[in-house]
């Protein structure tokens, strides 16, 4: 990004997040264990290291969330891309696991909503890994409605199609599990087929996208096969639907593993999310994936726009 001199865009060093904002998703206790653990250099689990190190990073990568919600929110920017780490959506709110210590984009949702400006939040996370901890925090809430697009059989080993929330919360979470090997062509259906028009139904104030990479063709992290371009069509569906809402949209990090892949991704989308067209489009007749229908027929039952 800084080699393309940041795509032309404002550059600002993340703050870090402030207890107040962690605990509107994190019981005290788990801020508490995680600021314990990093001191002591201690393992969380099989694939959650931390140092001294890791509790600084940890707070700017969840008040890089912040601060990119509160630039969309009073007009400052209408996109936005808070491009952190650590990651963020593994974490649940009383639980580390899967290299992710706080949950940044719960942090920005649950920071958008208390502030009064954002009364309903749709985030969506392309992550290939399912968002078992944003999914976990908003479960029970109406005024979240989260989306999920992820590899299936894939760790976590969460989100099926039939969770779809609970109490309130019933038909605000939406799972759509995809098999290994899905490309462009499924994730872009799922975005043009589903998301967009979910987005259209639920009338949200601010949009966030957990944004991980690792989906790309080139991850070893994973079997799914989706390209830069992919990336930046989804990208373009999105901003485009915000922009016909009149709502701001900001991505927040997650995944991605090859740094290849990372950064030719980024390149791609960024100008995009300024605006740029994505060369290539969608070719006229493109077949739209049985698993995309089938998807949309499922959603339906909660939200009739889609029947």
């Amino acid at each position: 990004m800084e080699q393309a001199g940041w795509f032309g865009w404002g550059v600002a060093d993340a703050p870090r997040a402030t207890r107040e904002q962690l605990e509107r998703v994190h019981p005290p206790a788990h801020v508490d264990f995680v600021e314990r653990a990093c001191a002591a250099g201690q393992m969380i689990d099989q694939d959650t290291a931390c140092m001294p190190e890791t509790w600084p990073a940890a707070l700017h990568a969840a008040g890089g969330a912040v601060a990119l919600v509160d630039a969309l929110l009073s007009g400052t920017a209408s996109v936005g891309f808070s491009a952190l780490r650590p990651p963020g959506h593994h974490a649940e709110s009383d639980r580390a696991m899967g290299f992710c210590f706080f949950d940044s984009v719960a942090v920005g949702a649950a920071h958008a909503l208390a502030s009064g400006r954002a009364p309903k939040v749709l985030v969506f996370d392309w992550d290939v890994h399912h968002g078992n901890g944003t999914s976990e925090i908003f479960h029970a809430s109406a005024d979240v409605l989260f989306v999920s697009v992820h590899q299936s059989p894939l760790y976590p080993g969460t989100g099926p199609a039939s969770d779809v929330g609970r109490g309130p919360g019933e038909g605000h979470t939406v799972n759509l599990p995809v098999p290994p090997g899905s490309g462009d062509e499924v994730f872009c259906g799922l975005v043009d087929e589903v998301v967009v028009p979910l987005a259209r139904a639920f009338e949200p104030s601010l949009v966030l996208i957990s944004a991980g990479f690792d989906a790309h063709v080139l991850d070893p992290l994973a079997s799914c096969r989706v390209t830069e371009h992919g990336f930046a069509r989804m990208t373009a569906s999105l901003r485009d639907v915000c922009s016909g809402l009149g709502v701001p949209m900001g991505l927040v990090l997650e995944g991605g593993y090859s740094t290849e892949a990372l950064a030719a991704s980024v390149s791609a989308l960024m100008p995009v999310l300024g605006g740029a067209d994505v060369a290539g489009g969608v070719p006229a007749g493109t077949r739209v994936p049985d698993l995309v229908r089938e998807a949309r027929a499922r959603t339906a039952r909660w939200w009739p726009a889609l029947a």
